[in-house]
């Protein structure tokens, strides 16, 4: 009995993380596109966003959380390559976001769960019947989220969308791997710090231009608060109830995003896109009755590397 119970209080706490982690996530394309709209490029965005966001974790980890610094030689690895396919992903969103709607990025965004499903299957990992049901619900759902009776939709803006969409749903698999022995902060860490690295060299390569002075920081500085707060959530929600499940649930980030897109940057959603909104919301709903139960470390798959030989008992996590 005491063994239910335990399962139940770590897959609530892992779906409030990554819910919450969602809600954060959803301010994301917001403040993305108000700093690209008030002069800042995709590359400058994606590099400063990810190099503040780097500097608070690294603040609060030397101040309060210093044993989370330690990782085994092939997690660090993992977390590196997560980094560098997410901030390359990264860099493919803002480009996007330059190019199309917040809104309707974010809904193309929306694509990852199906991703992560490929991705897992590709890696021989079972999924749930009620998973599968959700995935497949999500399916029709982005399909009448994409019809829009308004302005033509710029294809290039589309295709680097769903190019990031593929990247992270790869990033949350590995990093998955390595958060079966590694606590959430720990991967956090290493892979913000990875990905800081692939964006700051992009910028310093293709754009090394600051913004005109008149330019507003403001979306900047909130753009990386939420980054901050919201990786945290988001692997730890990894940790504790997978990245399938995680990434169904970071659907509820579209809601804020879609929400925030029309009160602040004046955009609209056509009948369609709406019905596709609900078909969503009933896909997450279906979180309260989907059984799993905490992750377990898969023993095959093209990922089955990423685990350490051996980990030391008198580690303090």
């Amino acid at each position: 009995m005491s063994g239910d119970t335990g399962n139940i209080r770590w897959r609530v706490r892992g779906i409030q993380a990554a819910l919450i982690s969602a809600v954060f996530l959803g301010f994301t394309p917001i403040f993305g596109k108000l700093a690209i709209l008030g002069g800042f490029s995709p590359l400058t965005v994606t590099a400063l966003r990810t190099a503040i966001a780097v500097l608070l974790l690294l603040l609060v980890m030397l101040s309060h959380q210093r044993q989370f610094f330690y990782i085994y030689p092939v997690g660090l690895v993992g977390c590196v390559m997560a980094g560098a396919i997410n901030g390359l992903g990264s860099i493919l969103y803002y480009s996007a976001l330059s190019r199309i709607d917040a809104g309707l990025g974010n809904i193309l965004y929306a694509f990852y769960p199906l991703f992560v499903a490929i991705w897992l299957f590709i890696d021989r990992q079972t999924l749930s019947r009620i998973t599968l049901v959700r995935l497949i619900l999500s399916i029709p759902a982005v399909y009448f989220l994409l019809h829009t009776n308004q302005k033509p939709v710029d294809m290039i803006g589309v295709l680097l969308m769903l190019g990031a969409s593929i990247l992270y749903a790869l990033h949350l698999l590995i990093n998955q791997r390595v958060l079966y022995d590694v606590p959430a902060p720990t991967v956090t860490l290493y892979t913000l710090l990875s990905m800081s690295a692939i964006t700051m060299a992009a910028f310093l390569i293709f754009n090394p231009k600051l913004p005109p002075a008149s330019a507003p920081w403001w979306p900047i500085f909130c753009l990386a608060f939420v980054t901050f707060l919201s990786r945290i959530l988001l692997f730890l929600g990894i940790k504790h109830v997978g990245g399938m499940q995680t990434a169904l649930l970071g659907l509820a980030e579209l809601f804020i995003s879609v929400s925030l897109a029309q009160l602040w940057l004046g955009e609209r959603l056509s009948g369609q896109q709406w019905i596709g909104a609900g078909l969503l919301g009933v896909s997450l709903l279906m979180i309260g009755v989907d059984r799993f139960s905490p992750e377990k470390r898969p023993s095959g798959g093209w990922l089955a590397w990423l685990r350490p030989p051996d980990v030391p008992g008198d580690i303090r996590w």
